[in-house]
């Protein structure tokens, strides 16, 4: 699992593994059915009718967390914060941050983070120009894989 994954489930974005999101093999699946066929217990009642996805079709869920449930970033890290022996600053500090959610914050580990989420190279010797891009990054990741993160976060 990369520094990114870790940052989202510190968040409570990332609890699925990469397990769930693999093709089922479809010859290694155990009851299996001809695939346009309904079982009868897979058929809709009418409580359900329209409103549940069919047993094996996966939702359309691309950030990996179901409409609705989408975590407010700032709230998260603002109460997280709030209760912190240190003031951070996390809105504008990608040392903070991570120090925040109970990460390494080194440079190392920040070059490492720099480094999975394709920090250009002339950033990556001055670490003031690569902690500015990495925290805008973060938070637009973190926006993109379903996290509300206001506009002035992702600048």
């Amino acid at each position: 699992m990369g520094l990114f994954d870790t940052i989202k489930e510190k968040l409570g974005m990332g609890g699925v593994s990469n397990e769930a999101h693999k093709p089922v093999d479809p010859n290694n699946t155990p009851n299996q059915h001809a695939p346009d066929t309904v079982v009868d217990s897979e058929r809709p009642t009418a409580a359900h009718n329209a409103t549940t996805t069919p047993p094996g079709a996966a939702p359309s869920n691309e950030g990996g967390l179901s409409a609705g449930s989408a975590v407010d970033v700032p709230a998260k890290l603002d109460g997280m914060a709030a209760n912190h022996p240190e003031k951070l600053n996390w809105r504008t500090s990608i040392v903070d941050l991570l120090k925040l959610l109970g990460l390494d914050s080194s440079l190392e580990s920040r070059k490492e983070l720099a480094t999975e989420l394709g920090c250009p190279q002339e950033m990556m010797s001055d670490s003031a120009q690569m902690n500015t891009w990495l925290h805008r990054t973060v938070m637009h990741k973190l926006a993109e894989h379903g996290g509300t993160v206001p506009p002035e976060l992702r600048t």
